[in-house]
This record gives structure tokens, sequence and C-alpha cells, in this order.
């Protein structure tokens, strides 16, 4: 049975925004498993986010003691045959490919953050990087962001990069 999943990263919440934007609840409600890669900078969206559903979540740099006595750094997870891993940091956008191929061996999707700047490539060793941008805070972007995925008996379907309504 296929598996929605909702990514989200950067909400930087009350710091770029007073909330969480209402598409990213809908899409949350939508979803069987939320994936928020850091920088939450608030408890109050790790609570909101787990009424929604199941919650896959690691600590980002902007995060306090709070959260990240709460969350990993690195969170793992295998879903319908796909191995996730999430972190928030993947250092230098030119040396990514080669240090996520290094750390990252027994993984199929690495999910990160960090730069608000949506990204989907593949290493060349096979290693799927989605970066989900920002739902608050378009950092030089067109729109702010989030993703969408469903991963069925192995394989990743549908990844979808959603703008998000005019820039707040």
């Amino acid at each position: 049975m296929a598996t929605r999943l909702l990514l989200i990263s950067d909400t930087h919440v009350p710091d770029r925004s007073r909330g969480l934007p209402d598409e990213v609840r809908a899409a949350a409600d939508a979803a069987d498993i939320i994936v928020h890669a850091g920088d939450w900078t608030q408890a109050s969206v790790l609570d909101d986010l787990s009424q929604h559903g199941e919650l896959i979540g690691v600590h980002g740099n902007n995060d306090g003691p709070d959260l990240r006595a709460l969350l990993p750094e690195i969170a793992r997870r295998e879903i319908e045959g796909v191995r996730f891993a999430v972190i928030h940091e993947t250092g230098d956008a030119k040396r990514r490919h080669a240090w996520t191929d290094a750390s990252f061996p027994d993984t199929d999707v690495l999910i990160f953050g960090h730069s608000h700047i949506p990204w989907d490539t593949v290493t060349p060793g096979g290693l799927r990087l989605l970066n989900p941008g920002s739902p608050t805070d378009r950092r030089r972007q067109p729109h702010r962001t989030m993703m969408t995925l469903t991963v069925d008996a192995g394989v990743l379907r549908e990844v979808t990069l959603v703008p998000l309504g005019a820039p707040v």
C-alpha cells in the first residue's frame, strides 16, 4: 500500500512566521507521515504537527536546547522498502554529493534543509537528495515551498515541489 509523505523544513516560527501556513496543515492532514528537516525554532511547531499525524523530525542549527533534547541530529526510517535519512545540514552545495554519498551509504533518500532552497538531485552513488525549501521563508526563491511524495513498493513516486501562496 502506498505511503504519502509531506516534507518541510526551516519553519522558523515565530521568527519568519507567526505559525504554520494553512497549506502546510492541510497537506499534513493528507499525509501518512510528516517529515521536518529542522529549524523549527519553537517547540510549539512540533506540538502542532504532531496533532496532524505521524512525525519524523530532526533538530536544526537554530533550534534551542528544548528541541535538541526531543529530536535527533539524524533520523532514519525505512518506509515501503525505501531507506530514508533526515538531517538538517549537508554542507556546501559544491561538495554535497561527495559528502552525502560517503556519509549515507545505506540510504536511498536523504531529506535535508538549512538553505531554504528546494533541491532534488541524485548523487553519483545513486542517493536521492531532497530539500523541500521553507514554507515560511522563501529566501531568494520565487515562492515559499514544501514537497510531497509517495512511496510505493520500494519506489519513490510523485515527488512534487509545492509552491505556497504569496510571500509572507
